[in-house]
């Protein structure tokens, strides 16, 4: 079985409080006093207490087309992708790792466009070799930094001597609309951060597996499954000024209609009870699918606590957000044979479940 070996994140640079947000939408969105008091709680109940974004707030106070919104995504999103690589392999291998023995690298975003795509300059500031395999992915959303690591997993059954870094950025910030008063950009302005994670998944017989010194999680199984006919739930539409996002708010009924079913497919196929699982490597959508996830699953609350804890302190930053749930817990040096599996959900309307166990 394939091996998650480290995972390692990078924030944006300006931390902004959330009150500062929803003061700031209240200067640019002149709204009456029902609209006030009905969109403005969305801040206040969305529990995130701070985000991390990759411009200052004044930034967001003025318009900026597509060409400058994407220009800065090139720029930041590769500043903070080889940050979060660095940390990543620090974890386990220190400043002494040869990017060289990198196989392959899956490279996970949908906030920016970039041909070639990103993955060629981390590959030449990192000096991999040039043999590397490249597997650019765009468009899968919030689900797709756990489908970055299905992907992996998948390749290194066949590859097992190998290893692959699954590398995810986003920078949804960029994609706040000044003249968007719907309720979907202002959940999203609600909801959304900046940030990179790098994750490291090698093969059974990957040479440097012997260096190992902390228990790590190994990928048992990887399951997707995708609604038919719901393409319209979440993602982004194309404007001349960038994106705009598309967030329904039947994604919480989602959760409970369709995710409870894929879950329970995936805890059924390996008979796992699931309140033997003492967390979930769940992505914290926001809090009504954090909250939904709970119900249909009955789950403790302690269950999702480093989910609510990456949603309090850096938002939803979507694809890598889950990464940095994962970051979290492997940190804490689970004992060997806990079992958990990651989840995380996306345009499409998707689902991606991947089970692991510690060793």
């Amino acid at each position: 079985m394939p091996y998650i070996i480290a995972a390692g994140t990078a924030r944006a640079e300006y931390s902004c409080p959330q009150t500062d947000v929803q003061h700031l939408v209240k200067e640019l969105f002149p709204m009456k006093p029902h609209e006030m008091k009905r969109l403005l709680p969305i801040f206040e109940h969305a529990e995130v207490k701070e985000r991390q974004f990759a411009q200052p707030l004044d930034w967001y106070k003025k318009q900026h087309g597509l060409k400058e919104r994407n220009d800065l995504y090139v720029d930041k999103a590769l500043q903070y992708s080889l940050e979060a690589v660095k940390n990543c392999v620090g974890k386990v291998f220190g400043g002494d790792f040869d990017y060289g023995s990198i196989d392959h690298v899956i490279f996970v975003s949908s906030t920016g466009i970039a041909t070639p795509t990103l993955d060629t300059y981390i590959m030449n500031e990192l000096h991999f070799k040039e043999s590397v395999k490249r597997t650019p992915i765009f468009g899968l959303g919030c689900a797709g930094g756990t489908s970055g690591v299905a992907k992996a997993y998948e390749w290194l059954l066949g590859h097992p001597d190998s290893c692959v870094l699954v590398v995810c950025v986003e920078l949804c910030s960029l994609t706040f609309q000044l003249d968007d008063a719907t309720t979907s950009n202002f959940v999203g302005t609600a909801l959304f951060g900046d940030g990179a994670s790098a994750v490291l998944v090698s093969g059974d017989t990957w040479k440097m597996n012997n260096q190992l010194q902390e228990t790590v999680p190994s990928i048992i199984s990887a399951s997707s499954k995708t609604k038919r006919n719901s393409e319209d739930v979440m993602g982004w539409r194309v404007v001349d000024n960038g994106f705009e996002v598309i967030f329904k708010k039947s994604i919480p009924r989602l959760v409970k209609d369709f995710w409870s079913v894929h879950a329970r497919e995936v805890l059924n196929e390996h008979q796992w009870d699931i309140n033997g699982l003492p967390f979930i490597v769940a992505h914290p959508g926001g809090k009504k699918v954090l909250e939904a996830y709970k119900e249909v699953l009955q789950l403790e609350d302690s269950v999702l606590t480093s989910s609510r804890n990456v949603l309090a302190q850096h938002g939803n930053m979507s694809s890598p957000t889950v990464h940095f749930v994962l970051e979290r817990i492997m940190d804490q040096r689970p004992e060997a044979g806990t079992r958990s599996f990651m989840t995380s959900l996306g345009p499409g309307f998707s689902s991606e479940i991947i089970s692991l166990e510690w060793v």
